[in-house]
């Protein structure tokens, strides 16, 4: 019998497998699972060179992934100013003058993660408000959507933003009073302001790629679905990966802005190994529903002046859409309000009609105001709901800016389940936190619309299972059996036994990707 590398005893192990839903212990053998058993069967294996890890009982299930989070952006924002947590304007300029008072050697003060809703102005922050915090200095603060920024006047200037400003796919706010900018910039309109900003050095890039890797291991995840800004971050994963400092495994969302280099080079989704490779082509379609620019059939109920708007035209959409397809790439196209999901099936029927492909796995990322129809059209065409199950929690006025009819299918998971649609989860991260256990608790405990919980092993199963199906690898994890990829996390609590409530409680003791312990409690090794 071989000898394993790594041995996990006295656990109780959630093998999310049908043929054995529970075990005692785990056996490992350079990155793959090699048994799943009893201690007593498990023990066969041990060596003299075998690592053995005590679970004292605690809960083992399969490698949590989190299938849709911005990663370089999360390292980034590890470092940044932090809003995510003022209740005013007031505070936030207090915040932003601390920051900079801190931080004085910087150029620009970034960051962000503000969210008017929770402010007692109830409004957004202006240029003018900036201004009374910071002025010498630009300022570009990010709403905690990611489709809403607030800059200084300073910023707006290095911009070139003025009152006759417009960009396709965007707006810049204008004050009622005076016609002029007021600061407020959307969608396409925050890369007027990215483009003046330094780029960071290859090296701050880095950085923040490894900051975010840390956390995430330590929040339990064995792999991301990691949404790419930049080409920059395809080479430090590779880079990270071949000096085997990679603690996690990378499915790449590679922006639709390098399609072209994408189709020239011929490369295809699953190119790569088994710890980074490509994985499917993102285009965004709308905004989001915190900054009302989420496109939806009907106006917004708080704003009925607006229905949000289409970052592309139906014919742009389609164009590529049909490219990314043709050409052998999966698509996730970010689609949030029901009027940009209809436009983004049409393209994927429209795609399939012409060139029908089996298996093609495309994704609708977010599918958040959803109704019956669409997710029949969904399931006919075997697209994947890649969902963010904090949302439900997070958007506290979402009956408001919908209305209540509409939010009867805000966020199904449930009814997605139920009529065959193949929902994966994911953060969004740094939009919202990046523990995988809070999106479980989040799809387990709807207080909002208790129709749509999930059981806790169905969200479970969403970040294991369902997760390694959207990125082509449900013969290699999801599931804790022999042959498939030695991930897997060790657990305070089983998850599977708790209250929905007290999901949120349970916390990470050890994270093993490849086999290899990539992080664990300091009291728990």
């Amino acid at each position: 019998m071989s000898k394993a590398t790594l041995v996990v005893l006295n656990a109780n192990v959630v093998t999310l497998s049908p043929e054995q839903p529970r075990a005692e212990a785990i056996a490992a053998q350079n990155g793959r699972i090699i048994g799943v058993s009893s201690n007593r069967e498990i023990r066969k294996y041990m060596g003299i060179h075998t690592k053995v890890v005590d679970a004292k009982g605690k809960t083992v299930v399969p490698g949590l992934v989190d299938c849709h989070v911005h990663m370089a952006e999360f390292g980034f924002f590890l470092q940044e100013l932090n809003l995510r947590n003022a209740e005013s304007i007031r505070e936030m300029q207090q915040k932003i003058r601390e920051y900079s008072a801190e931080n004085a050697g910087s150029s620009w003060i970034l960051g962000g993660r503000w969210d008017h809703e929770k402010f007692d102005e109830k409004r957004y922050p202006t240029r003018w408000d900036l201004d009374a915090a910071v002025a010498d200095k630009p300022v570009f603060l990010v709403r905690v959507c990611g489709h809403v920024a607030v800059s200084n006047s300073k910023a707006l200037q290095l911009a070139g933003i003025t009152k006759e400003t417009t960009i396709e796919g965007g707006s810049v706010d204008l004050d009622r009073k005076t016609g002029e900018p007021n600061g407020i910039v959307r969608e396409n309109a925050l890369a007027l302001i990215r483009e003046t900003i330094p780029e960071p050095a290859f090296k701050q890039r880095e950085k923040a790629c490894v900051m975010a890797c840390e956390k995430a291991v330590e929040a339990g995840l064995t792999g991301v679905h990691w949404l790419v800004d930049s080409a920059d971050e395809i080479r430090i994963l590779q880079d990270l990966n071949r000096e085997c400092k990679l603690p996690l495994r990378v499915y790449l969302g590679v922006p639709v802005e390098l399609l072209d280099e994408l189709v020239k080079l011929g490369f295809i989704t699953g190119f790569g190994d088994e710890m980074v490779k490509l994985g499917f082509v993102k285009i965004l379609s709308d905004g989001s529903l915190g900054a009302q620019t989420a496109a939806l059939k009907e106006p917004y109920s708080d704003n009925p002046h607006t229905c949000g708007m289409m970052l592309y035209t139906q014919k742009m959409l389609n164009r590529l859409v049909l490219k990314a397809h043709i050409a052998g790439l999966q698509l996730g196209v970010h689609a949030i309000g029901d009027r940009a999901i209809e436009s983004v099936l049409k393209a994927f029927e429209k795609t399939l009609k012409r060139f029908p492909r089996k298996n093609c796995r495309h994704r609708i990322e977010h599918c958040s105001v959803l109704d019956p129809k669409l997710i029949r059209r969904m399931k006919r065409l075997d697209i994947v709901a890649s969902v963010q199950p904090q949302f439900a929690v997070s958007d506290f006025w979402i009956v408001d800016r919908v209305g209540r009819k509409r939010f009867r299918w805000v966020y199904p998971f449930k009814t997605l389940k139920d009529e065959g649609v193949i929902v994966a989860s994911g953060s969004d991260c740094p939009i919202e936190n990046i523990n995988p256990v809070l999106g479980i608790w989040a799809a387990a405990d709807r207080k909002d619309l208790t129709a749509e919980s999930l059981t806790a092993k169905e969200a479970l199963q969403t970040y294991t299972v369902n997760a390694a199906f959207a990125s082509f690898d449900e013969d290699k994890k999801g599931t804790i059996e022999a042959g498939k990829f030695a991930d897997f996390v060790i657990l305070s609590d089983d998850l599977l036994s708790l209250k929905p409530s007290k999901i949120k409680t349970v916390t990470v003791e050890m994270t093993v990707v490849n086999g290899k312990v990539v992080y664990a409690k300091k009291n728990f090794r």
